[in-house]
Protein backbone atom coordinates (compact mmCIF):
# COMPACT_ATOMS: atom_id res chain seq x y z
CA UNK A 1 0.00 0.00 0.00
CA UNK A 2 1.39 3.41 -0.91
CA UNK A 3 0.78 6.67 0.94
CA UNK A 4 -2.10 7.77 -1.28
CA UNK A 5 -3.91 4.44 -0.87
CA UNK A 6 -3.47 4.65 2.90
CA UNK A 7 -4.92 8.16 3.01
CA UNK A 8 -7.82 7.16 0.76
CA UNK A 9 -8.98 4.55 3.27
CA UNK A 10 -8.27 6.58 6.45
CA UNK A 11 -11.12 8.27 8.28
CA UNK A 12 -9.75 8.70 11.81
CA UNK A 13 -6.31 10.24 11.55
CA UNK A 14 -3.86 11.19 14.26
CA UNK A 15 -1.18 13.56 12.98
CA UNK A 16 2.31 13.88 14.48
CA UNK A 17 4.40 16.84 13.37
CA UNK A 18 7.90 18.12 14.02
CA UNK A 19 10.23 20.96 13.11
CA UNK A 20 10.18 20.13 9.39
CA UNK A 21 6.57 21.32 9.13
CA UNK A 22 7.59 24.83 10.19
CA UNK A 23 10.82 25.09 8.19
CA UNK A 24 9.08 26.84 5.30
CA UNK A 25 7.83 29.44 7.80
CA UNK A 26 11.42 30.20 8.83
CA UNK A 27 11.22 28.49 12.23
CA UNK A 28 14.33 26.59 13.38
CA UNK A 29 14.32 23.48 15.56
CA UNK A 30 13.71 24.83 19.08
CA UNK A 31 16.50 22.55 20.32
CA UNK A 32 18.82 23.42 17.42
CA UNK A 33 21.53 26.08 17.08
CA UNK A 34 18.97 28.91 16.97
CA UNK A 35 16.46 27.28 19.29
CA UNK A 36 14.87 28.60 22.46
CA UNK A 37 16.79 26.11 24.61
CA UNK A 38 20.18 27.14 23.22
CA UNK A 39 22.56 29.76 24.60
CA UNK A 40 26.24 30.58 23.98
CA UNK A 41 26.15 28.17 21.03
CA UNK A 42 25.22 25.17 23.19
CA UNK A 43 22.08 23.54 24.51
CA UNK A 44 21.28 24.19 28.16
CA UNK A 45 19.23 22.33 30.75
CA UNK A 46 16.54 23.67 33.04
CA UNK A 47 19.01 23.47 35.92
CA UNK A 48 21.49 25.62 33.95
CA UNK A 49 18.72 28.15 33.36
CA UNK A 50 17.61 28.29 36.98
CA UNK A 51 21.10 28.55 38.49
CA UNK A 52 23.00 30.72 36.00
CA UNK A 53 21.85 34.34 35.44
CA UNK A 54 24.08 34.59 32.35
CA UNK A 55 22.21 31.70 30.73
CA UNK A 56 18.89 33.36 31.51
CA UNK A 57 20.01 36.67 30.02
CA UNK A 58 21.16 34.93 26.84
CA UNK A 59 17.92 32.95 26.70
CA UNK A 60 15.78 36.10 26.93
CA UNK A 61 17.73 37.68 24.08
CA UNK A 62 17.28 34.51 22.01
CA UNK A 63 13.53 34.58 22.67
CA UNK A 64 13.39 38.25 21.70
CA UNK A 65 15.07 37.54 18.34
CA UNK A 66 13.21 34.30 17.62
CA UNK A 67 11.55 34.24 14.17
CA UNK A 68 8.33 32.80 15.61
CA UNK A 69 7.07 36.34 16.29
CA UNK A 70 6.99 37.24 12.58
CA UNK A 71 6.34 33.79 11.08
CA UNK A 72 3.15 32.83 9.27
CA UNK A 73 1.60 29.38 8.72
CA UNK A 74 2.75 27.70 5.52
CA UNK A 75 1.01 25.35 3.12
CA UNK A 76 1.62 22.29 5.31
CA UNK A 77 -0.03 23.93 8.33
CA UNK A 78 -2.95 25.08 6.17
CA UNK A 79 -3.38 21.64 4.61
CA UNK A 80 -3.56 19.95 8.02
CA UNK A 81 -6.12 22.52 9.18
CA UNK A 82 -8.18 21.72 6.09
CA UNK A 83 -7.90 18.00 6.88
CA UNK A 84 -9.35 18.71 10.33
CA UNK A 85 -12.26 20.59 8.76
CA UNK A 86 -13.20 17.40 6.89
CA UNK A 87 -13.81 15.75 10.26
CA UNK A 88 -11.09 13.11 9.83
CA UNK A 89 -8.53 14.33 12.38
CA UNK A 90 -8.61 12.63 15.79
CA UNK A 91 -5.80 14.84 17.11
CA UNK A 92 -2.80 16.80 15.89
CA UNK A 93 0.19 16.01 18.08
CA UNK A 94 3.04 18.45 17.59
CA UNK A 95 6.58 18.67 18.88
CA UNK A 96 6.66 22.31 17.78
CA UNK A 97 6.27 25.23 20.18
CA UNK A 98 5.48 27.93 17.62
CA UNK A 99 1.65 27.85 17.64
CA UNK A 100 1.47 27.90 13.83
CA UNK A 101 -0.94 24.96 13.67
CA UNK A 102 -3.46 26.91 15.73
CA UNK A 103 -2.93 30.05 13.69
CA UNK A 104 -3.60 28.02 10.54
CA UNK A 105 -6.97 26.94 11.95
CA UNK A 106 -6.28 23.60 13.65
CA UNK A 107 -8.02 23.18 17.00
CA UNK A 108 -7.36 19.54 17.95
CA UNK A 109 -3.73 20.37 18.79
CA UNK A 110 -1.76 18.63 21.55
CA UNK A 111 1.51 20.49 22.19
CA UNK A 112 3.89 17.76 23.34
CA UNK A 113 6.77 20.11 24.10
CA UNK A 114 4.75 23.06 25.34
CA UNK A 115 4.43 26.54 23.88
CA UNK A 116 6.72 29.52 23.48
CA UNK A 117 3.72 31.82 23.83
CA UNK A 118 3.58 31.58 27.62
CA UNK A 119 5.69 32.05 30.74
CA UNK A 120 5.59 30.30 34.08
CA UNK A 121 7.26 31.16 37.38
CA UNK A 122 9.61 28.44 38.62
CA UNK A 123 8.80 29.39 42.22
CA UNK A 124 5.06 30.02 42.50
CA UNK A 125 3.75 28.65 39.20
CA UNK A 126 2.11 31.91 38.10
CA UNK A 127 1.59 32.01 34.34
CA UNK A 128 1.62 34.87 31.89
CA UNK A 129 2.04 35.84 28.26
CA UNK A 130 5.49 35.70 26.71
CA UNK A 131 4.76 38.92 24.81
CA UNK A 132 4.40 40.76 28.13
CA UNK A 133 7.74 39.44 29.43
CA UNK A 134 9.45 40.32 26.15
CA UNK A 135 8.06 43.86 26.36
CA UNK A 136 9.90 44.17 29.68
CA UNK A 137 13.10 42.91 28.03
CA UNK A 138 12.74 45.51 25.28
CA UNK A 139 12.27 48.13 27.99
CA UNK A 140 15.63 47.24 29.52
CA UNK A 141 15.13 44.29 31.89
CA UNK A 142 17.67 41.61 30.98
CA UNK A 143 16.13 38.91 33.24
CA UNK A 144 12.49 39.77 34.03
CA UNK A 145 11.25 38.16 37.22
CA UNK A 146 7.80 37.01 38.31
CA UNK A 147 5.53 39.95 39.09
CA UNK A 148 3.72 37.87 41.71
CA UNK A 149 6.57 36.58 43.85
CA UNK A 150 9.85 37.74 42.27
CA UNK A 151 10.79 34.22 41.20
CA UNK A 152 12.49 33.14 37.98
CA UNK A 153 10.38 33.23 34.82
CA UNK A 154 10.82 30.67 32.07
CA UNK A 155 8.95 29.79 28.92
CA UNK A 156 6.20 27.18 28.94
CA UNK A 157 8.29 24.84 26.80
CA UNK A 158 9.69 21.47 27.83
CA UNK A 159 13.37 21.79 28.75
CA UNK A 160 16.15 19.27 28.23
CA UNK A 161 15.83 16.52 30.78
CA UNK A 162 12.34 17.61 31.78
CA UNK A 163 9.53 15.06 31.53
CA UNK A 164 6.52 15.75 29.34
CA UNK A 165 3.39 16.79 31.18
CA UNK A 166 1.64 13.58 32.24
CA UNK A 167 -1.80 14.68 31.03
CA UNK A 168 -0.40 15.79 27.68
CA UNK A 169 1.42 12.49 27.18
CA UNK A 170 -1.69 10.54 28.18
CA UNK A 171 -3.78 12.45 25.64
CA UNK A 172 -1.17 11.81 22.94
CA UNK A 173 -1.00 8.08 23.66
CA UNK A 174 -4.79 7.83 23.64
CA UNK A 175 -4.87 9.54 20.24
CA UNK A 176 -2.22 7.16 18.92
CA UNK A 177 -4.38 4.20 19.93
CA UNK A 178 -7.59 5.76 18.65
CA UNK A 179 -6.85 6.19 14.94
CA UNK A 180 -6.86 4.13 11.79
CA UNK A 181 -3.90 6.08 10.39
CA UNK A 182 -1.06 8.07 11.88
CA UNK A 183 0.30 10.73 9.54
CA UNK A 184 3.82 11.74 10.56
CA UNK A 185 5.23 14.91 9.03
CA UNK A 186 8.51 16.76 9.33
CA UNK A 187 10.09 14.95 12.27
CA UNK A 188 13.25 12.87 12.52
CA UNK A 189 11.54 10.75 15.20
CA UNK A 190 14.68 10.92 17.29
CA UNK A 191 13.19 12.46 20.45
CA UNK A 192 11.35 10.24 22.91
CA UNK A 193 8.69 9.77 24.12
CA UNK A 194 7.11 11.56 21.16
CA UNK A 195 8.74 9.25 18.62
CA UNK A 196 7.43 6.19 20.43
CA UNK A 197 3.87 7.22 19.59
CA UNK A 198 4.51 5.88 16.08
CA UNK A 199 5.20 2.38 17.37
CA UNK A 200 2.19 2.60 19.66
CA UNK A 201 -0.11 3.42 16.73
CA UNK A 202 1.41 0.76 14.49
CA UNK A 203 1.13 -1.98 17.11
CA UNK A 204 -2.50 -0.98 17.69
CA UNK A 205 -3.19 -1.72 14.03
CA UNK A 206 -3.11 1.75 12.50
CA UNK A 207 -1.46 2.44 9.17
CA UNK A 208 1.53 4.78 9.47
CA UNK A 209 2.57 7.23 6.76
CA UNK A 210 5.86 9.06 7.37
CA UNK A 211 6.63 12.22 5.38
CA UNK A 212 10.16 13.45 6.04
CA UNK A 213 13.12 14.61 4.00
CA UNK A 214 15.53 12.20 5.75
CA UNK A 215 15.23 8.59 6.99
CA UNK A 216 13.87 8.02 10.49
CA UNK A 217 14.37 5.13 12.96
CA UNK A 218 10.70 4.19 12.47
CA UNK A 219 10.62 3.95 8.67
CA UNK A 220 10.65 0.15 8.86
CA UNK A 221 7.42 0.23 10.85
CA UNK A 222 5.63 2.50 8.37
CA UNK A 223 2.99 1.46 5.87
CA UNK A 224 4.46 4.05 3.49
CA UNK A 225 7.33 6.54 3.54
CA UNK A 226 7.33 9.73 1.49
CA UNK A 227 10.67 11.48 0.97
CA UNK A 228 10.94 15.14 0.10
CA UNK A 229 9.67 18.49 1.38
CA UNK A 230 6.60 18.21 3.61
CA UNK A 231 5.35 21.42 2.01
CA UNK A 232 4.74 19.33 -1.08
CA UNK A 233 3.86 15.89 0.28
CA UNK A 234 1.42 16.91 3.03
CA UNK A 235 -0.92 19.01 0.84
CA UNK A 236 -0.88 16.28 -1.82
CA UNK A 237 -1.87 13.60 0.69
CA UNK A 238 -4.54 15.76 2.32
CA UNK A 239 -6.12 16.23 -1.11
CA UNK A 240 -6.59 12.46 -1.61
CA UNK A 241 -10.35 11.71 -1.47
CA UNK A 242 -11.75 9.11 0.92
CA UNK A 243 -13.05 6.01 -0.85
CA UNK A 244 -14.50 3.97 2.05
CA UNK A 245 -17.37 4.32 4.49
CA UNK A 246 -18.76 2.56 7.54
CA UNK A 247 -17.65 2.35 11.18
CA UNK A 248 -14.03 2.91 12.21
CA UNK A 249 -12.71 0.37 14.72
CA UNK A 250 -9.59 1.16 16.75
CA UNK A 251 -8.06 0.13 20.06
CA UNK A 252 -9.42 3.38 21.45
CA UNK A 253 -12.96 2.25 20.64
CA UNK A 254 -14.50 0.51 23.70
CA UNK A 255 -16.52 -1.73 21.37
CA UNK A 256 -13.27 -3.47 20.43
CA UNK A 257 -12.19 -4.22 24.00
Amino acid sequence: MDARDAMATARRITVLTGAGVSTDSGIPDFRGPAGVWTAFGREFTLDDYLTDPAVRRAAWQARLRHPVWTAAPNVAHLALAELERTGRVRALLTQNVDGLHQRAGSSAVVELHGSLAGTVCAACGATGAMRDALARVRAGEDDPDCLVCGGILRSTTVAFGQALDADVLRAARTAALDCDLMLVAGTSLSVEPAAGLVELAARAGAAVVICNAEPTPYDGMATAVVRGPVGESVPELVAVPVVVSGPVRTWGDPSTW
